[in-house]
């Protein structure tokens, strides 16, 4: 099927050529065609209010989610509590839970998992149509919490494994994996520092779709077949420009603080040390829509070729982003607006 034009950025093959002539230049694709932005997110209504709500499942036949160390339902009833920050989350067909931690531990129905050395960041999990579990590890170096650091200092350590029997490695070198998606054959799953979803299975990962707009976190199968895929963050020209400087990245990761870092970030505007607070933000009193954001809402429907239909926005002047979940369930869509502290519930067939 041919992708719709406008969409992932074709005109970015000529950047490398061009930039020998006019210099490095610094590029994003623009929200346009199936990223056309809109106030879906911002519009829908609140599921539940819960602080940094994250991952996203059905379990024991009720809508759950991770916040901080607990699994929590919808009405605040804390059904687990754990030593560690959750940060990825699956359920088998058997309503089995796998539950993986900050500390780089992982249990299944409870049962501590040993895991092989090399994995110690688990940013996703999910169960295949095969009853397999597939793990993604973000690093090999950092845990979970500090995705910024690793992208600061453009990391590309990550893995993915596939329990079968024992533990086996399907991928490597991977710009911090963060969402999984089995289908049985192999697995899709989204490159965070790379902008784009890739496939394996067994080989090299093959790309399917390049150029987001933003920081892809974590897939989920759709209602009628393809997926929806979450971005976390935007992309925006200052932190394009601010991974080329390498002096300049050294000295913000060791002077900085991380939450006053040029970087993406979950929520924004929340003390007046960040950056990115000029540039047109706020004309005449008012926050701009279109002003350039460290954070953003941003939930996008993939076709079953994975291939763009729509997607719903928090925009710049929004308050529900950083968007790492979702759950299609019943006809019914639940996003984790991590950065809102919200799990809200939009009409799934909105454009």
């Amino acid at each position: 099927m041919e992708r719709p034009a406008g969409l992932l950025g074709e005109n970015m093959i000529f950047d490398p050529i061009l930039d020998i002539f006019r210099g490095k230049a610094v590029t994003i694709p623009p929200l346009d065609g199936a990223f056309r932005p809109n106030t879906a997110l911002d519009d829908a209504p609140v599921f539940a209010r819960l602080p940094a709500p994250d991952n996203l499942v059905v379990w024991q036949g009720r809508v759950v989610a991770s916040s901080g160390p607990a699994l929590v339902a919808p009405g605040g009833e804390v059904l687990q509590r754990f030593g560690a920050d959750v940060t990825a989350v699956a359920v088998s067909a058997t309503d089995d839970l796998a539950v993986g931690l900050e500390d780089g531990s992982l249990t299944i129905a409870g049962a501590a998992v040993t895991l092989p050395a090399d994995v110690g960041c688990i940013t996703a999990l999910a169960y295949g149509p095969d009853g397999r579990l597939w793990l993604a590890n973000g690093s090999a170096s950092l845990p979970p919490s500090q995705w910024a650091a690793d992208l600061m200092r453009k990391n590309a350590s990550g893995s993915v494994w596939v329990q079968d029997g024992g533990w086996q490695k399907v991928a490597g070198g991977l710009a911090w994996p963060y969402g999984l998606l089995p289908d049985g054959a192999g697995v899709t799953l989204s490159e965070c520092w790379r902008h784009r979803l890739v496939r394996s299975s067994g080989g090299k990962p093959q790309p399917v779709l390049e150029s987001l707009p933003g920081y892809p976190a974590r897939l989920a199968p759709a209602a009628g077949g393809g997926a929806w895929l979450a971005l976390f963050a935007p992309r925006n020209r200052l932190i394009e420009f601010v991974l080329q400087e390498t002096r300049y990245r050294h000295a913000m990761i060791t002077e900085v603080a991380p939450e006053y870092w040029i970087a993406p970030a979950l929520a924004s505007g929340r003390s007046f040390l960040e950056p990115l607070q000029c540039g047109g933000i706020r004309m005449l009193g008012v926050h701009k829509a279109w002003s350039p954001t460290r954070s953003y809402g941003l939930v996008v429907r993939l076709d079953a070729d994975l291939i763009p239909q729509f997607s719903l926005h928090s925009r710049a002047n929004g308050s529900r982003h950083g968007v790492t979940s979702v759950l299609d369930h019943h006809g019914q869509l639940y996003v984790a607006a991590k950065g809102g502290d919200c799990i809200l519930s939009p009409d799934p067939q909105e454009a």
